[in-house]
C-alpha cells in the first residue's frame, strides 16, 4: 500500500471557502479517478497558525501503479484547478509513503 500525503497551509482569508471546496469538490475528485481506496482529511494540531491553518489530505492506493496512474492522468489537471482557484492562498507539500503495517485492530 503507498499513502499519498499532500500537506496544506490555507491563509486565513481563503480558510473557510477552502474547506468547503475540498470537502464537497475536490476530495470527490480524487477519489473518483479510481486510483485510491480511502482517504482521510486531518487538520495538524501545534502549528503556528499565524499565516493559515495546516492540513493533510492522506490518500491511500494499493500500488505504485495507480499512484503513477493517478500522477499522469488525473494529477495536472486537478493540481492545475486547485492552483487557478487559491493561488498564492497556500503553500503545498506532497510525500509518497510505503506503508510497511497499517496496526488497524480488527
Amino acid at each position: 500500500m503507498i499513502l499519498y500525503n499532500v500537506t496544506v497551509k490555507i491563509d486565513h482569508a481563503a480558510h473557510a471557502d477552502w474547506l468547503i471546496w475540498m470537502k464537497t469538490t475536490h476530495i470527490p475528485e480524487v477519489m473518483d479517478t479510481g486510483c485510491f481506496q480511502e482517504y482521510r482529511f486531518c487538520k495538524l494540531l501545534g502549528m503556528d497558525e499565524t499565516d493559515g491553518m495546516t492540513y493533510a489530505v492522506q490518500y491511500l492506493a494499493q500500488n505504485m501503479e495507480a499512484i503513477e496512474a493517478y500522477q499522469t492522468q488525473h494529477a495536472p489537471a486537478l493540481q492545475s484547478d486547485y492552483q487557478k482557484r487559491w493561488n498564492n492562498q497556500y503553500v503545498v507539500f506532497r510525500s509518497l509513503l510505503e506503508v510497511m503495517h497499517n496496526g488497524l485492530k480488527t
